[in-house]
């Protein structure tokens, strides 16, 4: 897993609440579990102007502009600004993969629906807490600045906006340990690889009929 330490990015306003996981990945892009490709249909059904299904060639699909990552400004964001709630609805991991698939490393929101809390951590992503009147100040400074730039610094707990304020979030120890070190599921396994191998060792002597 990519590792995370700080990240300095446009953000990207998602101003609605209760953004489900189907409306980040539509299920009719679940077929698939290789955890890439799924960038370009990020937020599909409020993206594109017509129904989109898996193989579709998406540069020759018709955009809808007024949707926020069509806008020029935010082109290149790697920062998800977004209301309540965010992530609710099914558990599918589909839906980090697609934002990471995007481009998108962080999602600040004043709450996050637990399950996607959680897989955004397995997932290269960091889901920051923060409170709704300092959700609703940044929303309107990246509303009056085209290009709006913070940096987001996990080591020391802080996001640095451009006018110099810092603003402290909260994250738990141990995720925090697996973001900085690149740790998923599979990574915390194998820093234990020479236990396991000398548990195996250890088994065919003790057990040699198991083998």
């Amino acid at each position: 897993m990519q590792a995370f330490t700080q990240l300095e990015g446009i953000v990207a306003p998602m101003d609605r609440a209760n953004v489900d996981t189907d409306a980040i990945i539509p299920k009719q892009f679940l077929k698939s579990i290789k955890r890439s490709g799924f960038g370009p249909n990020l937020f599909d059904e409020w993206r594109y102007l017509d129904h989109g299904e898996p193989g579709q060639d998406n540069s020759k699909r018709p955009l809808n502009e007024e949707f926020v990552l069509n806008q020029p400004r935010y082109q290149g964001a790697t920062i998800l600004l977004a209301r309540e709630n965010f992530g609710c609805g099914s558990s599918r991991e589909h839906a980090p993969w697609a934002l990471l698939d995007y481009g998108f490393r962080c999602v600040i929101a004043p709450s996050f629906a637990d399950i996607f809390f959680n897989n955004c951590f397995k997932n290269a992503i960091l889901p920051v807490v923060l409170n709704d009147k300092i959700v609703d100040d940044l929303f309107s400074r990246v509303a009056s600045v085209d290009g709006y730039t913070i940096s987001v610094d996990l080591p020391e707990q802080k996001i640095i906006t451009p006018e110099g304020d810092q603003i402290d979030f909260e994250v738990e120890t141990f995720r925090k340990h697996c973001l900085i070190n690149g740790l998923d599921d599979i990574g915390l396994t194998l820093e234990k690889s020479d236990a396991i191998k000398n548990y195996e060792l250890r088994r065919k002597t003790e057990a040699p009929w198991l083998f």
